[in-house]
């Protein structure tokens, strides 16, 4: 008998291919219907016999795994044939947005194939692969709301994605060479137009030694030979980014494996899933170099025993070789440079033991690394201190003084985002930074939102969150708030997001710091607003990811929330926090021996102060420590009467502190250099036991971290800097052990911008395992200030329900 069905797909069903699979599978069952995307769903009408329709139900159920299919009965009226209708518009707030994909290996085929009339064609795609997140005006995902709508199908692609016998069915963001989009190539001399040309000028600009802006997925990048120490020293300094590292794009042909990556870099088999996967994004790795002098144990520093001498190599006890920390602070990656295989130039990652390395994320970036031959530098599209730049006119006119020249396109991006970065720390790859095929990152909550809200994240690694239902939305890297350009991108994001979910906001959380741009913002809205701690904010996001992804609410936890700086319940500078309890009943529990910081939030760029603050902490002589041209008299009253040295328990300024003190970073050219340089410095050092640090209770109840033992250990110039360095990590991995065993805590969470520390978190997993202790870590959130927005969310909302 003939019987109809109407069903609905929701879930991640835009961007996949799921209309063209539908209709394939239809016509395969000789059933008739329709299907359609509507808002964010794919919805249709199925008719045939009862029995075929229970098979087409069930094949689709089987085939989605994860994506909510519901089906009920409608009349049958006699329908012909399947067929794909016109999408309708309209944000929907059950859609899930698609995310950019790289090229599939059928499209890499073709791409390298001469007898393809797609071979070298900068922009193939089929429906497996190909631009979404960036391309998409509009829900659902259809032609029409896309960057490619000015693009009209020629004949033979209009056949293509008419049929349904090809991978390029109904394929919104496909071309050709004849249809689709363009590269042009513009210098000062001119511009080329036409695939091959301007793709030839960019590869010989890039042999010459020159800097390349190319309009990539989701913004500009700015490229050079990875190899030139000169064209890597000219980046730097007409981007004004004297040691902030630079990522570095390999070329690969998807059929080689990773044999040119792990040439020169050790690679795990977590590391090699997160280059290979979808969202490509750039992982850091520690070059094999650095394994070699692992292998080395029998050094007294660390190092091996006959490198080639030069510029910061001295002779050190028994006739070693040593590295002076001179060269640890200089433009190259001392030691690390005559090992390094790969044959990048030192200036890649300055005193750093790894580098980002990242593959091609567009069939453009392939055939431009395929040319020129090895690996490029490939770096944020920017200014100094703005966020990515995405737009043709604005990337000539603010990248002209950095970039010799651009590779264009008229394909237009339409929503700008950055490349991911993602670590493995503890053997899982975890992301640092969310952008191009991650972001959105969209999350289901074991809780019910009251009213749809926005979180507005902090002032560094900014990124925003939007709240309803049981759903989260943390939004790409925004990054700093610290430019008018940036707040712009700032507000168009929180518009963005809530257009293309179709959810406005109800009322907004926010840091409790009054100075964050951020907080401003959200006051300056006609919304009600809620503040919430900081760094309850980074428990209450490990804590949400851990309940969903157990199932079961986690209970009463301990969490230590290291980072930099946030400000405290009692208007102070916290930073290293150990927080008892669950989303809206945090209480803290214990923290670090306060100590003052000169100049207050300056020293986030002057680690100098930090030490300063450190040693006069402790009663020791601070002689020395300030840099020249800073009067240490003049410091020594300010420290002695309280004027402008806010007192801190940052644990990220502690960091800070202890690499100004071995002399590795005395002032910082970007946020984080002190502490990265600190964790590099301690790599290739023998394992140490480290000091034990005391807990003590204070007048307020609080259990305080007397981290004072460490200063005469980090100042005695008898011990190499590497088992310093080393030391100071073993000693706060084993004090967080020791406060999770007094206060029988058999979880433990740690979080914040600290933790993006492989080295601390890698020592306290293993000494957590030793004594039976489970260490909780975020494996989807951002564990620094890009996953705040998440956790304000998660926070506010608990505040507000139980309270």
């Amino acid at each position: 008998m003939r019987q109809a069905r109407r069903f609905r797909l929701e879930g991640r069903v835009q961007g996949r291919g799921l209309r063209p699979a539908i209709a394939r599978l239809a016509r395969a069952l000789e059933l008739a219907g329709e299907v359609a995307n509507v808002g964010g769903r794919v919805e249709g009408v199925i008719e045939g016999e009862g029995e075929v329709l229970a098979a087409f139900i069930s094949r689709l159920r089987h085939a989605l795994p994860g994506v909510g299919l519901w089906a009920e009965p409608v009349a049958a009226t006699g329908r012909a044939g399947f067929r794909i209708l016109e999408s309708l518009p309209g944000g929907c707030d059950t859609a899930f947005v698609p995310l950019d994909l790289p090229p599939c290996p059928a499209c890499l085929g073709e791409l390298r194939n001469p007898s393809s009339r797609r071979h070298r064609h900068p922009f193939i795609a089929c429906a497996e692969c190909g631009p979404r997140y960036s391309l998409l005006a509009d829900l659902p995902w259809d032609r029409a709301r896309t960057g490619m709508a000015a693009f009209t199908l020629c004949a033979a692609c209009q056949r293509e994605f008419d049929d349904p016998n090809e991978r390029r069915f109904h394929a919104e963001a496909m071309a050709c060479p004849d249809c689709g989009p363009r590269l042009g190539f513009v210098d000062g001399r001119g511009r080329v137009d036409g695939d091959a040309l301007a793709l030839a000028a960019a590869v010989a600009l890039l042999r010459a030694g020159g800097i390349l802006a190319l309009k990539g997925v989701g913004g500009y990048q700015l490229m050079c030979d990875a190899r030139s120490e000169a064209a890597v020293r000219r980046l730097r300094e007409r981007k004004r980014r004297p040691g902030k590292p630079l990522a570095v794009m390999y070329p690969w042909s998807g059929a080689d494996g990773l044999e040119r990556v792990s040439r020169d870099f050790e690679l795990d088999r977590a590391e090699e899933e997160a280059l290979t996967s979808n969202a490509r994004p750039i992982v850091l790795l520690r070059p094999r170099a650095v394994e070699r002098l692992l292998e080395k144990p029998s050094c007294a520093n660390g190092w091996p025993p006959s490198p080639p001498r030069g510029e910061g190599w001295g002779e050190g006890k028994e006739g070693l070789a040593t590295l002076s920390p001179a060269s640890l602070k200089g433009e190259g990656r001392g030691a690390l440079a005559p090992y390094l295989e790969a044959g990048l130039a030192e200036g890649i990652a300055p005193g750093l033991a790894e580098i980002g390395v990242m593959l091609p994320s567009s069939p453009l970036h392939h055939v431009l690394l395929d040319d020129f031959g090895g690996p490029l530098v490939a770096t944020s599209g920017n200014r100094s201190g703005e966020p990515l730049v995405w737009d043709e006119a604005d990337a000539e006119a603010r990248l002209a003084s950095i970039a010799d020249a651009f590779l264009h396109h008229d394909r237009p991006i339409l929503r700008p985002v950055d490349d991911p970065l993602r670590r493995v720390i503890a053997g899982r790859a975890r992301p640092l930074r969310l952008g191009r095929g991650d972001a959105p990152l969209e999350l289901d909550v074991p809780f019910a939102f009251a009213s749809p809200r926005l979180a507005v994240g902090g002032q560094m690694k900014n990124a925003v969150a939007l709240g309803w239902g049981r759903r989260a939305v943390l939004s790409p890297h925004v990054g700093e708030l610290d430019s008018p350009r940036a707040l712009e991108r700032f507000a168009a994001t929180i518009e963005g997001l809530q257009a293309l979910y179709g959810v406005r906001a109800e009322r907004i959380v926010h840091d409790r710091h009054p100075g964050y741009a951020a907080s401003r913002w959200a006051q300056s809205q006609p919304l009600p607003c809620l503040a919430v701690q900081h760094h309850a904010a980074h428990a209450s996001a490990l804590y949400a990811e851990l309940w969903q992804a157990q199932g079961v609410e986690p209970g009463e936890m301990l969490v230590l929330a290291w980072d930099g700086l946030g400000l405290g319940e009692d208007g102070s500078l916290w930073g290293g926090e150990a927080l008892l309890g669950r989303p809206g009943h945090w209480r803290r529990v214990a923290s670090l021996r306060p100590f003052p910081l000169p100049g207050g939030e300056r020293a986030a760029r002057e680690p100098w102060r930090s030490a300063l603050g450190m040693v006069w902490a402790t009663g020791l002589e601070v002689a020395g420590l300030a840099p020249p041209g800073r009067e240490v008299g003049l410091l020594r009253q300010a420290l002695a009467r309280g004027l402008n040295t806010p007192a801190t328990s940052s644990m990220g300024r502690l960091f800070d502190g202890a690499a100004a003190l071995l002399d590795l970073c005395r002032e910082a050219s970007h946020e984080g250099e002190a502490a990265m340089r600190l964790e590099a410095a301690a790599v290739p050092a023998r394992p140490v036991p480290g000091l034990p640090l005391v807990w003590q209770d204070d007048a307020e109840g609080l259990l305080r971290l007397d981290w004072t033992p460490l200063v005469p250990l980090l100042r005695d110039a008898s011990l190499p800097v590497a088992e310093r360095a080393r030391a100071f990590h073993a000693s706060l991995a084993k004090a967080a052990l020791d406060l999770a065993r007094r206060l029988a805590a058999p979880m433990l969470g740690v979080t914040g911008g600290v933790m993006q520390n492989r080295l601390l978190v890698e020592l306290i997993h293993a000494g957590a395992a030793a004594e039976g202790v489970e260490v909780v870590f975020p494996s989807r959130v951002p564990v620094n200030d890009a996953g705040l927005a998440f956790g304000q969310l998660v926070e506010a909302h608990f505040t507000e329900h139980e309270a």
